[in-house]
């Protein structure tokens, strides 16, 4: 993230359907191409505050992101997801709702807009709130109190509300299409706006959507889509988890190779799919293997031309090693030229990118080439 960026915990909560509402919300931010979601906090159930005693409890999270949005247009944002989700607003602000989307922080700014402030003043006072906000970022500093939120945490009047962590849901990781897999069995829906998108494709096509073979449809397709794009779902730092480790006198180089991945063009959104060879020299620090393996994925796992692909591998490596140089190779067979266009079979695309010694040096280039085969 560029220093444009500005870390801000956003606070979640949903007593309708809360069991599929609060996962698409995290699930749709994921998804905002100005928000970066860093972290989420464990989900917790308490009982309304305010409303009828017959109102179905809470499930509510906090997550950490960075944004390049200003406040207002980052709550602007939040509103358009709680509209998605059905959120609908009323002057009883204790009525149950689908979601709920509050930006608690925003760095360390404070300040009042016309109908809110930051930081929100629930973070200090409601145990809903400042309960998920420790989980999920115990450090962070209030900017009014100058106390952390674990702190923050251990003052708010817990008697005022039993906050219980539940056990039962969570979130599947970034690797992973997300939502339970007995959608398919219950006859619900996993992402509406998108559902109906797919439907409407059906029908444009000269399609019947509520035949047998179809009516599930447009549930797969949303769930596979999500699986295949889930790279826009995640960031580098997620996918490294501080799997970096000191190696004091490794110099030698590291090569990662036969990694398989699957992609899908910009241009048609057909897949393509093949293997990569990534290597580097260290200087002090060396990354998990497996690591090497997500970055791949992380990249792949979008709408993607393979030159690009091949570069932000590459660009990925160096930001997150500093090494003395990075090698990336890419063989990729697509489906555009196989299924349609010039319809050639056994064409296959090969590109690379290569940094600091791997491009100045032509024989560490050339060992990289040679083992990479």
């Amino acid at each position: 993230m560029s220093e444009a960026f500005v870390e801000t915990i956003i606070s979640l909560g949903s007593n309708i359907e809360k069991e599929r509402h609060l996962p698409e919300a995290i699930r749709l931010l994921r998804r905002h191409r100005r928000i970066e979601v860093r972290k989420v906090s464990r989900f917790f159930e308490s009982a309304p505050v305010g409303g009828p005693e017959s109102a179905p409890d809470f499930f509510n999270a906090a997550l950490l992101a960075c944004t390049d949005l200003d406040p207002q247009e980052l709550r602007s944002a939040l509103r358009q997801i709680e509209e998605v989700l059905g959120r609908e607003r009323s002057e009883d602000k204790n009525a149950p709702r689908t979601i709920d989307l509050d930006v608690a922080y925003y760095g360390s700014m404070v300040a009042e807009f016309d109908d809110w402030q930051l930081p929100d003043p629930a973070t200090s006072e409601a145990p809903h709130v400042a309960i998920p906000i420790a989980d999920v970022a115990p450090t962070w500093t209030d900017p009014v109190t100058g106390k952390t939120a674990y702190d923050l945490m251990l003052g708010v009047d817990a008697a005022t509300e039993a906050v219980r962590p539940v056990t039962s849901i969570t979130l599947a990781t970034p690797y992973e299409s997300r939502g339970p897999d007995e959608f398919d069995q219950t006859g619900d829906v996993y992402a509406p706006q998108l559902e109906s998108i797919i439907r409407a494709e059906l029908l444009e096509i000269g399609e019947n959507p509520d035949r047998e073979g179809l009516v599930r449809t447009p549930l797969r397709v949303a769930k596979a889509l999500d699986f295949l794009t889930n790279g826009y779902s995640t960031s580098l730092s997620e996918v490294v988890n501080n799997a970096v480790f000191d190696a004091e006198g490794a110099d030698e180089m590291v090569l990662v190779k036969d990694i398989e991945f699957y992609s899908m063009c910009e241009h048609h959104m057909l897949p393509f799919f093949g293997k990569a060879a990534v290597a580097y020299l260290p200087k002090g620090k060396i990354i998990g293997l497996s690591k090497v393996a997500r970055v791949v994925d992380l990249y792949a796992r979008r709408l993607q031309v393979q030159e690009r692909l091949t570069n932000q591998v590459a660009d990925a490596i160096s930001e997150i090693l500093s090494p003395h140089g990075v090698g990336v190779v890419i063989e990729g067979q697509h489906l555009c030229m196989m299924m349609r266009g010039v319809q050639k079979q056994d064409s296959s695309t090969v590109t690379s990118a290569m940094r600091g010694t791997f491009k100045s040096d032509p024989r560490t280039r050339s060992e990289f080439i040679e083992l990479s085969r």
